[in-house]
């Protein structure tokens, strides 16, 4: 018996999800984990941020990154997606419109208004130049699924 889902239920996890956790890399070799919202379209992730962020900086500097979903409160229903790989920017206007809708009508509902956020934030996200990421997924995609283990 295997704790871990097949690679469609894998997909299936990363697609419901709300939030994932990004994980880059500084210079130094630290990793940041940081939460963010994506979406996936056609087994690719696909997540994005204000240009002058340290999270893109971190991605144009080295594009080795990871992403986690996750749910489950008790131990018995933990159930976990990871996948690693690497960040590309997404340049081209076809994609990015995708994108950039699929982002849209998956939180658009959930977005905070710019007035009530603090000015320093409502700079960083009104300046010029948003960046949107694909991270090609490694051949090997980490999962567990905690409730597929048998009560004794």
């Amino acid at each position: 018996m295997s704790i871990r889902l097949s690679l469609e239920e894998a997909w299936d996890e990363l697609a419901r999800a709300h939030t994932g956790i990004v994980t880059s890399m500084k210079a130094d070799g630290t990793p940041i984990s940081l939460p963010l919202w994506f979406v996936v379209i056609d087994r690719r992730i696909y997540f994005g941020g204000p240009a002058r962020t340290k999270k893109v900086a971190r991605l144009r500097n080295n594009p080795r990154c990871c992403l986690l979903v996750e749910s489950g409160t008790y131990w018995r229903e933990l159930k976990a997606v990871l996948v690693t790989g690497d960040a590309r920017e997404v340049t081209d206007d076809a994609t990015t419109q995708r994108v950039e809708q699929a982002l849209h009508d998956k939180y658009g509902s959930y977005r905070s208004q710019r007035s009530s956020m603090p000015n320093e934030t409502r700079a960083v996200y009104e300046a010029p130049g948003r960046v949107l990421f694909e991270l090609v997924p490694d051949a090997r995609v980490l999962t567990w699924d905690n409730s597929r283990i048998p009560l004794s």
